[in-house]
């Protein structure tokens, strides 16, 4: 059955298609690959995959249309990352109201 594995470095992505047989897990399709060779920062231990953008175990049956993906760790959190545009857009407009 067809299916796809997916990884994305800041600074380019890889689509892989492959052929799998049924019964085969999201490990299973990523080892077959060939993605942790090519790109050997990818740990399983460490980060997580998903199927379209739906997070699940390495042990997950795989469907035929499938695109197992495998993230990347955060570098920051979105919500202090928010936080921070927030912060200094009011700073922002705070410093154009007391210069007006």
């Amino acid at each position: 059955m067809p299916v796809e594995v997916a990884y994305a470095r800041p600074d380019s992505q890889r689509l892989i298609a492959l052929e799998v047989a049924r019964g085969t897990t999201a490990e299973e399709a990523i080892h077959a690959s060939g993605i942790l060779a090519e790109c050997p920062e990818v740990d399983l231990a460490e980060q997580a995959v998903g199927i379209f953008s739906l997070p699940v175990g390495l042990d997950t049956v795989l469907s035929p249309g499938d695109r197992v993906e495998i993230y990347r760790p955060l570098q920051v959190d979105p919500k202090a990352q928010r936080r921070d545009r927030a912060r200094a857009q009011r700073a922002r407009n705070e410093g154009q109201a007391s210069g007006s």
